[in-house]
Formats: structure tokens, C-alpha cells, sequence
């Protein structure tokens, strides 16, 4: 097991390996973005690179502004997006079961874009930079190919974004 996955939650039930939770994931992959594209051997040893966790209601999964390299995959509950605001805290999203969170610190290094805080008790895997790499490196066609369906996703969400900012867009001055 990764040791540095374990310590980004030392004080969250560490629930082990995703290996151990195949079948819950089969059971909401038609809601997992990451693994819509992927067969059950793909998802068998993507899951052997990744770790969970359970955390319980009002706990801060992810926070923003700070530093990281991982994402999360929400297995059970839900998890409430937060971004500060100069008018103050915006619920971005409250998401479900199949949701993936962190993305784009995963990818790019920066700082986290929002908190992500748990709605009610919530089960989630992690996948880090480093165990991507492992992947990539180890299996270089599942590691593209779950890079892919990542800018997909991610690709989606900018274009919800600026659709959703066109409104405040339409009195700009260019």
C-alpha cells in the first residue's frame, strides 16, 4: 500500500484497498465518469491503485486553496462543493455516488479550486498523482485511456462553466 495515501487521512476510517470494493463500484459505474469507457478487467486493476476511506458527516475532504495531488471518487453519501466568494461561501454543487473530485490539482499542481465537504457519512477512493504514474508506467493503455476519459470530464465541466457565466458576460466590455 501506498503510506502516503494513508496519511492523507490519518484521521478518517481507513477502509483499504478499492480492490475490496469492485462490486460496490460495478454497481454505480454507470455513474462513475472515470470508468464509463472502461471493462471489468480495466476497473479490477485501476481499483488495485487506489485506496478508501470513510468519513463521517461535515468533514472537509478536500480544501480550498490548499495543495494537492490526488483526486476522490465519491462511493456513498454526498459531498457539498464550496468555493469562497467576496460575497462569501457558494455551494457550487452537492454531488452523489460516482462523482470524482480534485481533478484538476491532480493534473495541474495547483491549488485546490474549492472545499469539498461531506453532506452526510461518505465512502470515497483516492487515486494520487503518484499511483497514476504507476499506472501509466505499468500499464500504459489503461493510464491513457483513464486520462482521456479525465479531460473529458474535465473538458465538460469548463464548458458548463462558461456557459453558466455567460449571463455575467453578456454586460462586459471587451
Amino acid at each position: 500500500m501506498n503510506m502516503g495515501c494513508r496519511e492523507l487521512y490519518p484521521t478518517l476510517q481507513y477502509l483499504g484497498s478499492a480492490t475490496g470494493y469492485v462490486e460496490d463500484i460495478l454497481e454505480i459505474v454507470d455513474k462513475l465518469l472515470l470508468f464509463e469507457d472502461l471493462r471489468l478487467p480495466e476497473i479490477e486493476s485501476l481499483c488495485s491503485f487506489m485506496h478508501c476511506f470513510g468519513a463521517p458527516r461535515d468533514t472537509t475532504l478536500l480544501q480550498e486553496g490548499s495543495e494537492g495531488d490526488y483526486l476522490l471518487i465519491v462511493l456513498t453519501g454526498s459531498v457539498r462543493v464550496v468555493k469562497v466568494t467576496p460575497d462569501g461561501e457558494k455551494v457550487v454543487a452537492i454531488v452523489g455516488p460516482g462523482a470524482s473530485l480534485g481533478e484538476m490539482s491532480m493534473i495541474d499542481g495547483e491549488p485546490r479550486f474549492a472545499s469539498c465537504v461531506t453532506v452526510e457519512p461518505t465512502d470515497f477512493a483516492v487515486l494520487t498523482r503518484r499511483d497514476l504514474n504507476e499506472v501509466l508506467l505499468n500499464m500504459p493503455r489503461l493510464g491513457s485511456k483513464f486520462l482521456l476519459v479525465l479531460l473529458q470530464i474535465m473538458t465538460r465541466r469548463l464548458r458548463q462553466a462558461s456557459v453558466n457565466s455567460l449571463p455575467n458576460l453578456s454586460g462586459a466590455s471587451v
